[in-house]
């Protein structure tokens, strides 16, 4: 690992000791290999996301995944590597703790996929617009956002001891970033704006980017629930 990086990445963290196994530029198992680095929480914000990410001190790494077999696990399973590029940060701003509680309130601690009343505790506060296209650093969130921001740029979803549903809808928007297949939450291939498809003409990233994430039942559930109730009515 050069000084340059060593400097960058915090000594005996996760994502150091994925760095320390990707920074070869070559292929790497994530089931066996990046075991290694001693977390079971490999592809989150401590480890492959976290990276990819940066922070407010270092751009990030560009990685790429595919699905390839494993002759020493026997199966399928997910290769990651470093292309050796960097890109601009994008990291999420702190959440004041007046905002967290209000968020929680609006949405009477709902979870956006299950519609099921939770402890504060079991539920995320996801933004809808994936921080993996942000291509920039989140501004400072104010605790007295409105309720109609709050409404469009978050929603609540599960996470207990049985499933993480923030985990599921960061494997989809990261599936469509390197795709550009859409996500089908539950499997279920309905968009209530647009197609399976991201636009080939779209930008990937940056602002401009969000408004192709309209229409994926990751971006709001709700919405995307009522559209398909809708539609099974007629």
């Amino acid at each position: 690992m050069t000084d340059e990086t060593a400097s960058e990445v915090r000594e005996g963290t996760t994502q150091y000791r994925v760095f320390s196994i990707l920074k070869d530029q070559e292929w790497h198992c994530r089931k066996h290999e990046l075991e290694k680095a001693q977390s079971g929480q490999i592809a989150g914000g401590g480890g492959i996301q976290g990276l990819q990410r940066g922070t407010k001190s270092r751009p990030g790494y560009v990685l790429e995944w595919k699905m390839e077999y494993c002759p020493q696990c026997q199966r399928k399973t997910k290769w990651d590597r470093w292309t050796g590029q960097r890109a601009a940060a994008a990291t999420a701003a702190a959440m004041p703790r007046k905002l967290v509680q209000r968020i929680l309130e609006h949405y009477k601690y709902v979870d956006a996929l299950e519609l099921r009343a939770r402890s504060a505790h079991e539920l995320t506060i996801d933004h809808r617009f994936p921080m993996l296209r942000w291509g920039q650093n989140e501004l400072p969130l104010a605790p007295e956002m409105s309720e109609v921001e709050i409404e469009r740029r978050f929603q609540l979803l599960k996470k207990d001891d049985t499933s993480n549903h923030n985990q599921l809808k960061s494997r989809a928007c990261e599936n469509c970033f390197k795709t550009g297949n859409r996500g089908t939450p539950l499997g279920i291939e309905f968009f209530y704006a647009g197609g399976p498809e991201w636009p080939a003409d779209a930008p990937t990233t940056g602002p401009d980017a969000e408004k192709h994430c309209y229409g994926c039942g990751w971006y709001d559930l709700v919405q995307w629930r009522n559209a398909l109730n809708r539609r099974a009515r007629t």
